[in-house]
């Protein structure tokens, strides 16, 4: 069966998310066609969907790369997913969430073992993987294509910043939402993954903050010289 150019995409994306594909890498039309077995019209039709979802771009002259997210694309990526998962919880409030609980820890056990014994693209890729576990179990299936997309996208930002944060304390952080779902605090569930979140971008923001500290260098060094008022000869 031949490859579309949606499997294509959703290949690069689950490289991204894997840590895989780095930022800045090339992507070669040839390259991928020769890969899956199909035309380069196919692969830049796949590419050029995975441009408009803002994982790759074209240089001229030069080809398709994997995007290398800005500061204010770090931020906003990560803002993006306070809001969709943060509302998701929420949404949550009454259901009856047991089936949904023993997939969570299913998955949780998943990640325990890609902890203890997996190398770290897989550890990175299953972690991720939680939050596009959650939205599915809970039913929203918009909602989990679009958190593939924002975890992809903050995996980039993770790999191009360093991020130090440990797969140990996200695999922790997932757990304890889990309990407060199964005990129905969907408030501190709620909390939970907000402050998972934000320790997830915090481990960025040395490198986030020494990147906005040499920008706002740059801004003033190549601000507008103040030019001394002329004195008016009378």
């Amino acid at each position: 069966m031949a490859t579309s150019q949606i499997e294509i995409a959703q290949r690069v994306v689950e490289s991204i998310l894997a840590q895989k594909l780095k930022p800045g890498e090339r992507l070669g039309e040839q390259e991928l066609a020769d890969l899956f077995g199909v035309s380069r019209t196919l692969v830049r039709e796949a590419l050029m969907q995975l441009q408009a979802r803002g994982f790759v771009e074209v240089r001229t002259r030069k080809g398709w790369y994997v995007v290398e997210p800005s500061v204010e694309q770090a931020r906003d990526a990560f803002a993006a997913r306070r809001v969709v998962e943060g509302g998701m919880l929420r949404q949550t409030e009454g259901r009856p969430l047991q089936s949904v609980i023993r997939t969570l820890r299913q998955h949780i056990a998943d990640e325990q073992r890609a902890i203890d014994g997996a190398d770290a693209g897989t550890r990175a890729f299953v972690l991720a993987d939680f939050h596009v576990c959650l939205a599915q179990c809970l039913g929203h299936r918009v909602l989990a294509d679009m958190l593939r997309d924002l975890t992809a996208r903050t995996t980039l930002v993770a790999t191009l910043y360093q991020s130090k944060h440990d797969a140990g304390e996200s695999c922790a952080d997932h757990a304890r939402i889990v309990s407060a779902l199964e005990a129905g605090d969907i408030a501190k569930a709620e909390a939970m993954m907000l402050d998972h979140i934000g320790n997830v971008e915090s481990a960025l923001g040395q490198s986030l903050g020494g990147e906005l500290d040499a920008r706002a260098k740059l801004r003033a060094t190549l601000a507008p010289v103040a030019k001394p008022a002329l004195r008016r000869v009378h």
